[in-house]
């Protein structure tokens, strides 16, 4: 049955039969018993269905999994323990050492770390693009081993909006996979495989919990990209993995199954960065009002925006929900329902007063999270991007003077009243 989003986000994923629990259980163990080694021994072989050990698959996680893979539209999907794990789990799943990574340069501080500075000591290379670099500036940036092209459908927190379609074309042209964190827009706001991308990351920690109270991340396929058209290139998922009873992932599961099916078995098993079962669960409660709660932190953002933007103290705004905005139009075609609650803006009194102005906020907290049910600030360059460099900032778009505001679902009246009472400090 063909569902909406809306009910998907309640009712996907976990399908009870008669007389078992109506919500979603948490199975907390780490093994699973069986009557013989025979049994377990199918399951090691993937000839059977069935657990084993939570590091490599558990039933409260695959449902939570399998909920966020719909409303992605996607195939297949897996949970890792934060975002960051999803990230890296997604990109390594494919490359290796002496492999090559396009990456808008207008991402989150912390992946751009683990592109620039951590998996280059694994010896994987990476070129930094501009999320508003040209069609033939993308495709001087490949090279023969290039892997991957990842970028993010809004960026964290520069709220650059990528063009998706045209990053897809390019990374299509050379062969390689797009990979889109769409952690800020949620698929409640932007779906990437309807515009191309092959492969979707979140940070399930922010809209999706929805309550800052659970860290985690998800990986989800879309099951069209063709890793057998490239069999040197992904060999790892067209020859033997001899770690592994010498499985052809592609052989075995087809190109839709073949991703994720490595990423668990071989990833998952060496790296271990699974969810918790409890995460899971408390991730789902935040799922099941997800379609719910977007809409008002969209509404809200917009509200506090035009009052930033109207306000004499203030720089300037930056929100592609705003009319007038860099990346309205991009926005209008990605998203044409909201972007997402975050507004980056900054004091015409600079970082002194931005310190001012922080200071002076009484409902909106400043702590490091982002995107979740309370309104919250934070700034960027001496807090998430501070091992960025000057230059790396503003490439990145993240001005020294940057304020990363986070719109809750409060009453926007009370949101704007502590906004005005902070700038009248910024002022003092």
């Amino acid at each position: 049955m063909n569902r909406s989003i809306d009910t998907n986000c309640v009712q996907a994923g976990y399908e009870p039969k008669s007389g078992e629990p109506r919500v979603l259980p948490i199975v907390q163990s780490t093994t699973y018993k069986y009557e013989t080694s025979a049994d377990m021994a199918k399951l090691f072989d993937f000839e059977g269905e069935g657990y084993f050990y939570t590091r490599l698959a558990n039933p409260t996680n695959d449902a939570v999994a399998a909920k966020i893979t719909a409303l992605e539209g996607g195939v297949a999907g897996v949970l890792t323990a934060s975002g960051m794990a999803a990230t890296f789990m997604a990109v390594f799943n494919i490359v290796s050492c002496g492999d090559h990574i396009v990456s808008s340069n207008s991402i989150y501080g912390g992946t751009f770390n683990l592109f620039a500075v951590t998996m280059k000591r694994m010896g994987i290379d990476v070129t930094f693009v501009s999320p508003d670099a040209t069609e033939e500036e993308l495709n001087a940036a490949f090279r023969p081993n290039t892997k991957v092209m990842f970028g993010e459908s809004i960026a964290n927190p520069a709220l650059t909006v990528l063009d998706i379609e045209l990053f897809a074309k390019v990374a299509h042209a050379h062969g390689v996979p797009l990979i889109i964190d769409n952690t800020f827009a949620t698929p409640i706001n932007c779906r990437p495989f309807q515009w191309g991308a092959d492969i979707v990351v979140h940070s399930t920690s922010k809209y999706m919990d929805g309550h800052a109270c659970a860290l985690g991340g998800a990986i989800v396929d879309s099951g069209r990209f063709d890793w057998t058209k490239y069999p040197e290139k992904y060999a790892c998922l067209t020859t033997p993995d001899e770690s592994y009873h010498g499985i052809v992932y592609t052989e075995k599961f087809g190109v839709e199954m073949a991703y994720i099916t490595k990423l668990t078995a071989q990833l998952m098993r060496d790296l271990g960065p699974v969810a918790a079962p409890h995460n899971a669960f408390l991730l789902n409660l935040g799922l099941e009002s997800l379609h719910v709660r977007i809409p008002r932190h969209c509404a809200n953002a917009l509200a506090v925006a035009k009052y930033l933007q109207a306000n004499e103290d203030v720089a300037w705004v930056q929100y592609a929900g705003l009319p007038g905005d860099k990346y309205y139009e991009r926005a209008q075609k990605y998203m044409p329902n909201g972007t997402c609650g975050v507004i980056s803006f900054g004091l015409k009194s600079g970082r002194a007063g931005a310190e001012k102005f922080m200071a002076g906020l009484k409902l909106a907290a400043i702590v490091t999270h982002v995107a979740d049910a309370r309104t919250c600030i934070l700034h960027p360059a001496s807090t998430t991007h501070r091992q960025m460099s000057d230059q790396e900032l503003l490439d990145a778009g993240v001005p020294g003077d940057m304020m990363r505001l986070s719109v809750g679902i409060e009453d926007v009246n009370d949101i704007i009243a502590d906004i005005e009472n902070a700038l009248a400090c910024a002022r003092g």
